[in-house]
């Protein structure tokens, strides 16, 4: 780094997860449960029960993902009165998301004031959460919320609000019949269909894609030199194994200084590459963290918000100072900036590098790219990918071609579902909605950023009731007029009318 990089201000210190008082966390989920009764939660399920072709009880939602997206758009159904639903996730319980897998920052790069799994209760927010262990000095002392203090936050608003997670439950593929979607999954106790009238898809940052690999003549996915020594870090990587190894590291956004740092503290060298000259400093996307722009912002016609967001993705997000830092306080660790790879050689004792400056040699590399929009590479819905419309079809060839990752975004309705390129997928598409990443283009980042998730699970799950009443609009016709509860108790002035009692 820069001699001017070491007169920064330390990190404050961290732990990876705060000391647990369970009796205080007690009282706090007793004080939420009465804060939620007295707005009356939950309320009574409202939805008319369905049946299945094959007789089966059909679902309202199946919400595939247990993440921070996927248990907050569950909660917000729940306080809509949908209460028919599952939620399953094929990880084991505390590794839903990031936080307790590929997620190696200490902290989040989010302000710790920020609220949204709570959905505006005030005693499910973190800070309660926080100031019940550690008090009120304890959260003004605070500089950043924790990664593993988040992941346990998130288990315990679950838990809180009564809301169940079916761990070890995979999503494998969605087809439709009937106006209903069958969707295939799998669990350690074998196979399972259900049947569902709504489907929500939040699997989480790939869910729209898969991790970013970057192509190089000589490597190949499936070559086992590879395979030992070339990682992408959202793999599950043994940094103890490379204890005393030189690592290099491809990248400049968070992922790549977080797996740096992480290689760095386990006692490797690392040497982390960027193409750019200079690291970014401005995050761009923080601006739009205003209530205007989270609500308004997928009412802009497609012109407009084609322009904000390639803007931002061009601009590109800085690496936290944190973290940047974190790295900078190894004397292992070198930073080469414009310097980028052009070929990636696997050996059986190291990797080769090539750059513009000549070939460097590693016991092991990390691509530290992130994650890419396309879902083609989302076999759960394969039958229906040819047919969803995404933003290419939306702007000029001249624009999709400029930016082709963009151009890939799915072009959501309204409520985050999906839409169709033809009639004919029309109305099974309109089922599924997508809370990930994938929406951004079409509804801001109301689907996986933590400032705009309460407003994001609001629009979903009014969305998905609205759908649910439309369709079964008969059935409350019905309902209604079938109604019989008297107000005005038999007396002289209460006259029944004519066939009641």
């Amino acid at each position: 780094m820069t001699p001017e990089s070491h007169a920064l201000p330390p990190v404050p210190p961290q732990s990876l997860a705060s000391p647990r008082d369970p009796d205080a966390l007690a009282r706090l989920a007793q004080q939420a449960r009465a804060d939620l009764a007295r707005l009356n939660f939950p309320p009574p399920n409202w939805v008319p029960p369905a049946t299945g072709p094959d007789g089966a009880a059909v679902l309202d939602v199946l919400v595939a993902g247990g993440g921070m997206c996927g248990q907050t758009a569950a909660y917000a159904l729940l306080r809509e009165g949908v209460a028919n639903l599952r939620v399953i996730d094929r990880a084991a319980r505390g590794d839903e998301g990031p936080w307790g897998t590929y997620a190696r920052m200490l902290t989040l790069r989010s302000p710790k004031h920020l609220t949204g799994p709570d959905l505006g209760v005030p005693s499910l927010t973190f800070r309660a959460w926080y100031e019940a262990q550690h008090g009120v000095a304890g959260w003004n002392a605070l500089h950043k919320i924790g990664r593993l203090d988040w992941r346990d936050y998130l288990l315990w608003v679950r838990e809180t609000v009564g809301l169940r997670v079916e761990n070890g439950v995979a999503l494998q593929s969605v087809d439709d019949q009937d106006g209903l979607l069958r969707v295939h999954l799998s669990s350690a106790a074998g196979a399972e269909t259900v049947w569902t009238r709504k489907l929500v898809l939040a699997l989480g940052r790939e869910g729209s894609g898969a991790p970013r690999w970057p192509e190089f003549r000589s490597l190949r996915r499936d070559d086992p030199l590879a395979a030992a020594r070339v990682f992408h870090s959202a793999d599950a990587i043994d940094f103890e194994a490379l204890r005393g190894k030189r690592v290099g590291v491809l990248g400049a956004g968070a992922s790549a200084f977080d797996n740096a740092a992480c290689a760095l503290e386990a006692g490797a060298t690392v040497d982390l590459f960027a193409r750019r000259a200079f690291l970014p400093q401005v995050n761009k996307s923080k601006w739009t963290s205003f209530a205007g722009f989270f609500r308004g912002f997928a009412s802009l016609d497609d012109a407009r918000r084609w322009r904000f967001y390639t803007y931002i993705f061009d601009e590109q997000v800085p690496p936290p100072w944190e973290t940047v830092r974190r790295c900078d306080a190894h004397a292992g660790f070198t930073l080469r900036l414009g310097t980028p790879w052009q070929d990636v050689r696997p050996q059986a004792d190291a990797v080769v590098v090539a750059t513009p400056q000549g070939e460097e040699r590693f016991d092991a590399v990390i691509f530290g790219t992130g994650f890419d929009v396309d879902l083609l590479d989302r076999p759960e819905l394969a039958r229906y990918l040819p047919y969803v419309d995404t933003w290419a079809h939306h702007v000029g060839a001249g624009e999709a071609a400029r930016s082709p990752e963009v151009a890939r975004f799915p072009y959501l309705g309204e409520g985050f579902e999906l839409l169709s390129t033809d009639a004919a997928h029309r109305q099974a598409l309109a089922r599924m909605h997508l809370f990930n990443w994938g929406s951004t283009m079409s509804h801001g980042a109301l689907a996986g950023d933590i400032p705009g998730l309460a407003i994001g699970a609001g629009r979903l799950a009014q969305s998905i009731a609205r759908d649910l009443f439309v369709a079964d609009a008969d059935t409350h016709w019905e309902r209604l007029q079938a109604l019989e509860e008297p107000e005005l108790l038999p007396t002289k002035w209460y006259v029944p009318p004519a066939g009641r009692k």
